[in-house]
């Protein structure tokens, strides 16, 4: 009969120690990493349509790549971590990322490009599928929402940096010094992530059970309120993606015609998301997640109103609200998986992940077409639907009952993220 493996004792870091610091600084950094070079394409995308004359919604498939290979990779690489590591897997998802986007930059075609940046994707699934979990096991339950929100600050940050840096060095140069320059951040960022991290106390190797994890993914899907949180997550990525994927053109075309170093200027409205992710993880400690989600959903289809008139002033005000809505929705209800898949104990934050950047994929490509068959007005129609779907999941969530503690079958674990 197989053995039980020892529980580990050790306490968690609560905010205001020296653990806590180090870890929230090493997934802050992770994060910068992850999103830099994730959605720098972004910033890109009109002069890789232009390169290689494409249509908007196919040169977006750069973006989309990138995302459907985190989304595939990210369920076996959370299975993977259980006999790895935390630590260790984050490590190198994050190295491999960094030189992998190095490479994007001496792509000979649109399809290398492509392949490179689904490659990339893959290797960070590792630290997409484990981020969350690490941060679970380590940090007391008192402050996880506090760890989560800087933790996802660190992704808007990230993401403002990437198309930040793409857009300067493309107005300088061309989009392949612009993914060197983004490539060789996130080699920086994984350096500061190696030193600091702290290794896991909490975590309990497990090896890697195929049936067990299918099986924990197919549990999470018998509770109501995952796949609620799951469909959230799907909606929310794919109203923001496809924002972000086609402002830029909008802006460069009449009756805008800016210049492509001030539509990289507006992407500063990223910081937003880093402000309302931190101050939602605070908010979600004293308030409940029930309340929090359909708050972030309402300021969230505001902001998408907001960005309708074509009028630069609305145009940038609707993003900061769109962009720090989102960022706000997506820590209530990433946050929110985690301690409910536990008690169930069923497989949830990796699933929540797939779900999410699988919205990026496919909500990404077919705002694409939103964009092609009818302007801007497309795509309000289409992501102020995808934010509709999510404001009537969050007001059903206000009345989801406590999870309860299931027992199952099986005399092995399951294995959980």
């Amino acid at each position: 009969m197989r053995s039980t493996p020892p529980q580990p004792t050790a306490l968690r870091h609560l905010h205001g120690t020296s653990g806590f610091r180090r870890i929230t600084l090493a997934l802050f950094a992770s994060g910068l990493a992850t999103f830099t070079t994730l959605y720098c394409v972004q910033a890109l995308l009109p002069a890789l349509s232009t390169q290689f004359r494409l249509t908007p919604a196919a040169s977006s498939l750069a973006v989309s790549l990138g995302t459907a290979g985190l989304a595939v990779g990210v369920i076996p690489l959370t299975a993977l971590s259980g006999v790895v590591g935390r630590t260790s897997m984050m490590t190198a998802s994050l190295f491999a990322a960094a030189v992998l986007g190095i490479a994007q930059a001496f792509s000979p075609s649109f399809a290398i490009l492509l392949v490179l940046r689904a490659l990339q994707g893959l290797a960070l699934a590792g630290l997409q599928a484990t981020a969350m979990s690490y941060l679970a096991e380590e940090i007391d339950r008192r402050s996880l929402g506090f760890a989560m929100g800087l933790y996802i600050a660190g992704n808007g940050i990230g993401g403002m940096a990437g198309r930040l840096i793409a857009s300067f060095v493309l107005d300088l140069s061309n989009w392949r010094w612009a993914l060197a320059v983004v490539g060789v951040l996130a080699l920086l960022c994984a350096v500061v992530f190696r030193i600091n991290i702290v290794p896991s106390a909490n975590f309990v190797p497990s090896p890697p059970r195929v049936r067990h994890l299918a099986g924990a993914v197919g549990r999470s899907f018998t509770d109501s309120g995952l796949i609620r949180l799951f469909a959230c997550g799907f909606l929310l990525m794919g109203c923001f993606v496809t924002v972000y994927n086609y402002l830029g053109f909008r802006l460069l075309s009449p009756p805008f015609a800016l210049a492509p170093v001030i539509v990289g200027l507006i992407f500063v409205v990223y910081l937003a998301g880093s402000v309302s992710s931190t101050v939602a993880g605070r908010l979600v400690d004293v308030l409940g997640r029930p309340r929090m989600l359909p708050v972030t959903a309402l300021i969230t289809l505001a902001g998408v109103a907001l960005m309708f008139p074509s009028n630069i002033v609305f145009v940038v005000i609707g993003l900061i609200v769109t962009t720090a809505g989102f960022f706000a929705a997506h820590s209530v209800a990433s946050g929110w998986v985690g301690p409910r898949a536990a008690t169930l104990n069923v497989q949830g934050p990796a699933v929540y992940l797939f779900c999410y950047y699988l919205g990026s994929s496919v909500g990404g490509s077919l705002g694409g077409l939103a964009y092609g068959a009818h302007g801007w007005s497309g795509v309000t129609i289409y992501v102020g639907a995808l934010v509709l779907g999510v404001l009537i999941l969050a007001f059903t969530l206000r009345k989801l009952p406590q999870a309860q503690p299931r027992q199952f079958a099986s005399s092995e674990a399951v294995q959980r993220s």
